[in-house]
């Protein structure tokens, strides 16, 4: 395109910044923006456009920014000890014992001896004994002291380098240097950071291009079609700016749900959909719709503290009906009537009565397998649960789980696999297979897995299986009655929609890191 063509279509920010580095030779961002009087956004948007179309080059550079610590900040204002001992010297006469002078300049015991240092250094006091008195003596009344206009300075710019700080103190590099290198020596006065600089300048065809922006500006050309051009009918007399359709804007962020509550949110639609109910049950569980009604003995690994959270207060609950409780004892004790030899131990109602935070929905689903007196029932609940895991990139101590079961008499293994093939299949994943696993409660059990492009491997998504007579008989079941179950964790649902490695970042609120997240439904 021909420059002056091209400078055209350029907004006039860019010709703005493009007359400035033609005249300056190179600049920061920063400096763009305090010298064009601009957001420093918008002045970032236009140098990537005008670099995209190789108009301007740029280069990093690596500076050593200064800023002050606790220390520096205290001296900045208050001065630094061997000025404020100058200061009570000038006071006392120029002469003063020594013990009196640190007192009065407010100098610790513990710092006396590398201040009388710097005085020495410095040329500012000398240090006389005299019929075993120590005392100080001023040599420079009015000092005119570097490192403290260094101290000062960057007290107001906050962080500075080298040659902000000469610029601003108008004084040799040099100097500033070595007025740095003092107050370095001194505890926790100065913090040093790399700082990476951008700075821009114009290409030779960015050269060419900017000789034509003065002119572009001064052209009184429609830039926005406003009412009074359509009412007054100037826009027929002037010529409108053109266009570039592809000028990259600012990005917009329409309102949207929280990543995890929106994969949340297509669980329950798809759910809902199949013909499912949707059930809930109380986060503080007993232990035995927790643990004893799901065939989990007693003394199982899982119900240790240090994988189970144990509530104080209250430390027990409520259990049902008698019936339903002397059934629980008897499979676990000798497998009742069920057939199972059971676990052989002796049962504890107290055991049982102990509260926990719930470490699985499926003590929702055998809850609502008590309250059903005959099947058919298709239900299914998502809430939180709660494990004594340890916060790494995968684990947290409060996650999600989403649970359904299938209550009848005419349905069978091949169905439990068939809905969960189908229930994959509309989240997104089209490859669906199944590995056998051991679940305490289930029989036949497995572990759905599903085809993730994106790793190129097979990712296990949840637990499945048909629950064992010991489950179901006590609440009051016949044997010919089949419950399908299952059960998957949220989180690594939502992780795999959403290409994120670390779970924590679901619950991170950082405002910025929400709103780039891609939606679940997005990367179907």
């Amino acid at each position: 395109m021909d420059p002056r063509e091209l400078a055209e279509r350029l907004t006039e920010r860019d010709l703005r910044i493009l007359i400035h580095l033609a005249e300056s030779g190179e600049a920061t961002p920063e400096e763009l923006a305090e010298s064009l009087d601009v957001d420093l956004g918008p002045i970032m948007r236009s140098l990537y456009w005008l670099e995209e179309r190789e108009l301007i080059e740029s280069e990093e550079e690596t500076h050593e920014v200064y800023e002050l610590g606790d220390e520096g900040k205290e001296y900045a204002e208050e001065g630094l000890p061997e000025l404020r001992i100058v200061e009570v010297l000038r006071e006392m006469g120029g002469e003063g014992r020594l013990e009196d002078v640190l007192d009065r300049a407010g100098v610790p015991r513990k710092l006396a001896g590398p201040v009388l240092g710097w005085l020495r250094r410095k040329g500012l006091a000398e240090i006389k004994r005299e019929d075993g008195e120590t005392s100080l003596v001023l040599l420079e009344e009015e000092p005119e002291d570097v490192d403290q206009s260094v101290l000062e300075a960057l007290a107001a710019e906050g962080s500075a380098s080298v040659e902000e700080l000469a610029r601003r103190l108008e004084m040799d590099e040099e100097e500033v240097e070595k007025a740095l290198k003092r107050l370095s020596e001194r505890g926790d006065v100065l913090r040093a950071r790399e700082e990476i600089v951008k700075k821009v300048r114009l290409t030779e065809r960015g050269e060419e291009v900017a000789e034509h922006a003065p002119e572009v500006l001064e052209r009184d050309w429609i830039t926005e079609l406003k009412p009074e051009h359509l009412r007054e009918g100037t826009w027929k007399e002037k010529e409108f700016k053109p266009y570039d359709v592809k000028a990259p804007t600012s990005p917009t962020f329409p309102g949207k749900r929280h990543p995890l509550k929106e994969v949340i949110d297509e669980i329950r639609r798809i759910f809902l959909e199949m013909g499912f109910v949707e059930v809930s049950g109380p986060l503080v569980e007993s232990s035995f719709w927790n643990f004893d009604a799901l065939f989990q003995p007693q003394d199982h690994a899982a119900r240790e503290m240090q994988d189970t959270f144990y509530l104080k207060e209250p430390d027990e609950a409520e259990l049902p009906d008698e019936k339903v409780v002397e059934k629980v004892r008897a499979v676990h004790e000798d497998g009742g009537d069920t057939g199972s030899r059971g676990w052989g131990y002796e049962w504890d109602e107290g055991v049982a009565r102990k509260t926990v935070l719930r470490t699985h929905t499926t003590a929702v689903s055998v809850r609502k397998l008590y309250e059903v007196e005959e099947p058919p029932l298709k239900a299914f609940s998502i809430g939180r649960v709660y494990r004594r895991e340890t916060v790494d990139y995968k684990h947290l101590p409060e996650f999600h789980q989403c649970e359904g079961i299938v209550l009848a008499k005419d349905v069978s293994f091949r169905d439990l696999l068939g809905i969960l093939e189908e229930f994959y299949r509309r989240m997104g994943f089209e490859e669906v297979r199944f590995r056998p696993a051991y679940f305490p409660y289930t029989v036949l059990s497995v572990e759905p897995e599903v085809y993730f492009e994106e790793k190129g491997d097979w990712v296990e998504l949840g637990g499945a299986g048909i629950f064992r007579p010991e489950v179901l008989q006590p609440l009051g079941f016949d044997p010919d009655v089949v419950c399908l179950a299952w059960g998957l964790g949220v989180e690594r649902l939502a992780m795999l929609k959403l290409g994120i490695d670390d779970i924590r970042d679901l619950y991170m609120s950082d405002l910025k890191t929400l709103l780039e997240l891609p939606t679940a439904r997005a990367r179907r």
